[in-house]
């Protein structure tokens, strides 16, 4: 029988459920269109992009397996930032983890219409784009809130479904490279390299996701390290396995808006469009339900340490799922969805997720410092090299940052630590109340 934790959820995310969970959480939607954009930008170079994104997150992945081993409650970045850190800084990064969290959503519903569209070209109209992205929404909350064990289950079913056309794609597209297309040229400008490895981040990142939900892991200590590093070994050998693809099958690859689907045209034909298509569809489907899954446990962990209302981290009493957290960041995540674009939202989520894995590698270091800090189960080798390494490379992708969008990173900081301090003032004033009534 599942056990029931002191959160009042449900230990049922086991070993290898887990593993699905980051690399459905990793691969999403960006590898269905970043290939082309980080083309345009460097060319052949983009190889050497994918190849340092790969090491940075890596590194950054190894500061979250050490870290993420010394905990077993629900929060992930969140919690170990206060841990570290104190409240304050916990609630600014849990409250940018959200925010990225439903910016992703918004990416990633956004291009599924759009991939839709190949199948059913009234998919992108006006209204049956709306209705599309509420029964998405409605169905993925759904199987969020009637248990762990049912989303962890449809998370395994798309894991499988999205490695299969990816897995097609790179095993025939290796015999239609043309190697004229791999000359390198003058080296790209080292602000338009750096910007096209921040691009790649985007389609990197994700994989904290796996994290969060810890209190609902069956052995979150020592599962949660071999989910990271399986999935990132996984994840980093397909993307650059397709971006060669890419590269040597795609003459147009600079002008493409969906690369994978137009490469597998011309050595599939349309039959190997149509698979990508529909593989790109479950890969986002695939991802959305883990963002839910994820990204509602941190409004629920905030409020189970009494940073945000007490209704928040409320469970359900039959299923033992946080439905009205679930709720509220479907709610959110679909109004999001419906006023936005893809490529609106991929830079804020970018930087929101910079800054907390940044905060991350920093806990390492303060923790391997504190006596009194939860022993680690998985110890990172060389973590401190590692720690400060991340950190430096995180330092650097965000200074070439668009100025813009550093703004609205800032503008987003700055309500999360009005919401922090605000709903503080507010229950001292409401004790001292008590305390006088009485």
């Amino acid at each position: 029988m599942a056990r029931v934790t002191e959160e009042g959820l449900i230990r049922g995310i086991r070993r290898w459920d887990l593993v699905a969970v980051a690399i459905n959480a990793i691969i999403g939607a960006g590898i269905f269109g970043l290939p082309s954009r980080v083309f345009a930008l460097v060319g052949t170079y983009s190889l050497l992009a994918f190849v340092v994104c790969a090491i940075v997150v890596a590194l950054i992945i190894l500061c979250y397996a050490e870290v993420g081993s010394r905990f077993t409650e629900t929060g992930g970045p969140y919690l170990y930032a206060r841990q570290a850190f104190g409240t304050a800084v916990g609630f600014e990064v849990g409250w940018l983890m959200w925010l990225a969290r439903l910016t992703a959503f918004a990416a990633n519903c956004n291009l599924l219409v759009e991939y839709l569209g190949f199948f059913w070209a009234p998919a992108t109209t006006h209204y049956w784009r709306e209705a599309i992205i509420v029964v998405v929404v409605a169905a993925l909350a759904a199987i969020n809130i009637l248990g762990v064990r049912d989303a962890a289950r449809v998370t395994n079913l798309f894991t499988v479904g999205k490695l299969i056309p990816i897995v097609l794609f790179i095993a025939v597209g290796m015999f239609f490279l043309n190697s004229q297309n791999y000359s390198f040229g003058a080296r790209p400008a080292y602000g338009t390299f750096s910007s096209s490895v921040l691009i790649l981040i985007y389609a990197f990142s994700g994989f904290e996701m796996a994290a969060i939900p810890a209190g609902e892991v069956r052995d979150p200590q020592r599962d949660l390290p071999l989910a990271l590093i399986t999935a990132i070994s996984l994840v980093a050998l397909l993307y650059i396995s397709i971006q060669v693809i890419c590269i040597g099958a795609l003459p147009a690859l600079a002008t493409s808006q969906k690369p994978l689907a137009d490469a597998s045209s011309i050595f599939l034909g349309r039959a190997g469009a149509a698979i990508i298509s529909a593989g790109v569809v479950v890969s986002i489907v695939g991802n959305l339900n883990v963002i839910i899954l994820a990204g509602s446990r941190l409004p629920f962990a905030m409020s189970e340490r009494g940073e945000l209302p007490r209704i928040v981290s409320a469970t359900h009493r039959r299923f033992r799922t946080p439905h009205t957290a679930i709720l509220i960041t479907s709610a959110l995540a679909l109004a999001l969805t419906r006023w936005s674009t893809f490529s609106k939202q991929v830079n804020l989520s970018v930087i929101a997720r910079l800054i907390s894995y940044s905060v991350t590698c920093a806990a390492l270091l303060v923790f391997r410092r504190k006596q009194s800090a939860p022993p680690a189960m998985f110890k990172a080798p060389a973590g401190v090299v590692v720690a400060i390494a991340a950190l430096l490379l995180s330092a650097w992708l965000l200074s070439n940052s668009n100025w813009l969008d550093v703004r609205d990173s800032i503008i987003a900081a700055a309500a999360g630590l009005l919401i922090y301090f605000a709903y503080r003032f507010t229950r001292v004033r409401g004790t001292l109340t008590q305390s006088k009534a009485e």
